[in-house]
């Protein structure tokens, strides 16, 4: 209630002003009304473009760090979020729409783009993996990509081949976020010859990540980017000749395998 009186917000203990968020409301509303979001989009074109400007304004205040958007956009990295209407910036882009702006986040395209990033990836012969930090929708969204290429498209696939979560739910507890990876074979999700090879480790995500990140920079060499962004819309094209053929030859199913 002091908190509340004093106007500051609170996310368990980040502490910040009330005006963060209004100054933070005033820029997305002015990013998403140039003419360049006036359409419908994904999540990925949408934090691919919004990290222009996020980079834009680090050089101008001189910040150094490197925030996830502007990083993400200079290499090219696609950002999805699973629901983009649960947020601050959902929020204000359906107060522009009742202003008419024409900005829509399609949940379509993001469905289609990460099983299209998947598809590809296996139907290159290199297999597919998930590194997965905490649960709930996102872990969900992640994971249905192979569903969603099995039995919705039709294309004959057997599942991811890695399996890596950090997470501090229980399954007991019947959640998708204690959901282990046993229980995502009977989906589909995760390859059954592959289950034994799967990692779920029970610990906070904020001291996982950095060692897990310490440990890969000191045992592999940087690697060109792969730049994923750019090849969505092609990746999903493909996608889309492969679910055709699938579905026009009875729904059989089309093997991602090369």
């Amino acid at each position: 209630r002091q908190l509340r009186k004093e106007q500051v917000i609170r996310i368990y203990d980040i502490l910040f002003e009330y005006d963060v968020l209004l100054s933070t409301d005033v820029f997305y509303r002015q990013v998403a009304s140039l003419p360049e979001f006036q359409k419908a989009m994904g999540t990925a074109e949408f934090h691919y473009r919004v990290g222009k400007y996020v980079g834009e304004r680090e050089q101008a205040l001189g910040y150094e760090g490197g925030s996830i958007l502007s990083v993400a956009h200079e290499y090219e990295i696609p950002i999805f979020t699973s629901s983009p209407g649960d947020s601050s910036i959902g929020m204000n882009i359906a107060a522009l729409a009742l202003e008419g702006n024409r900005l829509q986040i399609d949940p379509n395209v993001d469905v289609n783009q990460t099983a299209a990033i998947v598809w590809k990836a296996r139907s290159n012969g290199k297999g597919s993996g998930l590194f997965i930090l905490g649960g709930g929708s996102p872990k969900n969204f992640v994971l249905q990509t192979e569903p969603h290429i099995q039995e919705i498209l039709g294309i004959a696939d057997s599942g991811h081949d890695y399996f890596l979560q950090i997470t501090d739910a229980r399954p007991d507890t019947g959640g998708l976020s204690g959901a282990t990876p046993s229980e995502a074979v009977s989906w589909g999700k995760v390859d059954p010859d592959k289950l034994p090879d799967a990692v779920v480790t029970y610990v906070d995500s904020t001291i996982a990540l950095p060692l897990i990140t310490a440990y890969a920079v000191s045992r592999r060499r940087p690697r060109e980017p792969k730049r994923l962004y750019r090849h969505l819309e092609q990746w999903t094209a493909d996608l889309r000749q492969s679910y055709l053929a699938s579905k026009n030859s009875g729904g059989k199913g089309v093997s991602t395998k090369s």
